[in-house]
C-alpha cells in the first residue's frame, strides 16, 4: 500500500511515501521562517518523482496533527484533505509527538519525553515508554519550572524537541539526556499509520481539525473610526 506522510506541525517541513513499510523517498528542510505555505506540495512532487511513482498511485494520506504551529498545522490539514477528496483516499492522523519518539525506541531509556517549544517556558508533551513507545501520559500544555518531571530523577531519560534546550537550563535532573535538535518527521509516521490503516482507524475528513492542544490567538485589529 503506497502512503504519502505529511508533516507541518514544526519549523520541519517533511514529506515521506512508504509502500507498506518500506520508505521510499522523504524530503524535509527545518527552517526558522516556517516555510510549509512554500515547500509542502514542492516536497511532494520531489518525493513522488523520488519514489517513481504517481500521485494517483497514492492509496492513504498520513498527516502529523500535531499539537504544534497553528498555521503549519492547517496547511498540512488543508493539503491532506484535497489530496483525499482529489484521489478518494482514506486519511490517517497521528500524534506529531509520538514520530519524534520513533528514533529512541529501544536504546534503554525508561521514558522518552518530546518538548516542543510553544512560546516562553510552555512546551507541549506527553510521556511515553521508552522500549515499547506506548504512552503513559497524555498530550498537554505544560508550563516548565525547577520542579517539572522531578519524580523522573532517578530514571534514565532523554527529552527531545527543541523545547528541549530551554528546558535542560532549568529543570533539576543531572542524570537526564536533553536532544534539542529533534522535529516531528514524515518518515516516522510510518508505523503508527499501518497499526491505524490495520485497526480502520480512519479520520472524517469533512470534519477532521488537526490537534491544536489550545486555541488561537492571533493579534486583534484595532476597529477604525468613522
Amino acid at each position: 500500500m503506497k502512503i504519502l506522510y505529511l508533516e507541518t506541525s514544526s519549523k520541519n517541513c517533511s514529506v515521506a511515501i512508504s509502500d507498506g513499510e518500506k520508505l521510499l523517498c522523504s524530503c524535509e528542510e527545518v527552517s526558522e521562517n516556517y516555510k510549509q505555505s512554500e515547500s509542502l506540495h514542492t516536497f511532494v512532487e520531489w518525493a513522488l518523482e523520488g519514489a517513481g511513482i504517481s500521485i494517483k498511485e497514492i492509496e492513504a494520506i498520513s498527516l502529523g496533527k500535531g499539537p504544534g504551529s497553528y498555521t503549519g498545522l492547517r496547511i498540512g490539514a488543508a493539503s491532506a484533505k484535497g489530496f483525499c477528496y482529489g484521489l478518494k483516499i482514506p486519511l490517517i492522523a497521528v500524534n506529531s509527538l509520538e514520530s519524534m519518539i520513533e528514533p529512541f525506541l529501544g536504546q534503554n531509556y525508561d521514558f522518552i519525553i518530546p518538548l516542543v517549544d510553544a512560546r516562553r517556558m510552555e512546551v507541549y508533551t506527553a510521556l511515553y515508554d521508552g522500549n515499547t513507545g506506548k504512552e503513559i501520559s497524555a498530550t498537554e500544555a505544560k508550563i516548565l519550572d525547577e520542579q517539572s518531571f522531578i519524580e523522573f530523577a532517578d530514571k534514565k531519560v532523554i527529552f527531545v524537541g527543541d523545547g528541549a534546550k530551554k528546558a535542560k537550563e532549568i529543570l533539576q535532573l543531572p542524570n537526564a539526556e536533553f536532544n534539542g535538535d529533534v522535529y516531528p518527521s514524515a518518515q516516522h509516521l510510518i508505523k503508527k499509520t499501518l497499526k491505524k490503516i490495520e485497526t480502520q482507524e480512519f479520520e472524517d475528513i469533512a470534519y477532521f481539525e488537526p490537534f491544536y492542544l489550545k486555541d488561537f490567538h492571533g493579534v486583534k485589529k484595532k476597529k477604525s473610526e468613522d
